[in-house]
């Protein structure tokens, strides 16, 4: 599921992701980015892996859709988290997601958010 951070504000919006991901924890996300982007245009997101196992591969699809719709919208997009394959995802958030995009590590969460604010 994805659970929403307290410390959004404004156009920034970020999420945790815990244990597996499935296609319907999008279809709930979806109208609260989606509302936001209609209220700030250009949004920011962080997202939180530190408690993520995996994503169901009936989410893959649910996961592109929501990119392809949000990417233009998508200003910036902090991925937070502990593993060195988040790091990688990173890369793939750019051309997909976001126009900028930048691995922090767990510990740094706080320069994420100060990273996403600027």
């Amino acid at each position: 599921m994805f659970e929403k951070l307290a410390d959004s504000s404004g156009n920034v919006i970020g999420y945790r992701a815990i244990g597996t991901i499935n296609a319907s924890d999008y279809l709930k996300m979806e109208p609260e980015v989606k509302a936001l982007v209609e209220k700030e245009g250009n949004i920011r997101m962080l997202i939180d892996l530190s408690e993520f196992q995996w994503e169901k591969m009936e989410a893959w699809l649910q996961d592109l859709k929501f990119g392809s719709e949000f990417r233009h919208e998508m200003q910036k997009m902090a991925i937070v988290g502990d593993k060195t394959w988040e790091k990688w995802m990173t890369y793939l958030a750019r051309p997909f997601y976001a126009r900028d995009a930048k691995f922090f590590h767990i510990a740094d969460i706080d320069k994420a958010w100060a990273w996403l604010r600027e």
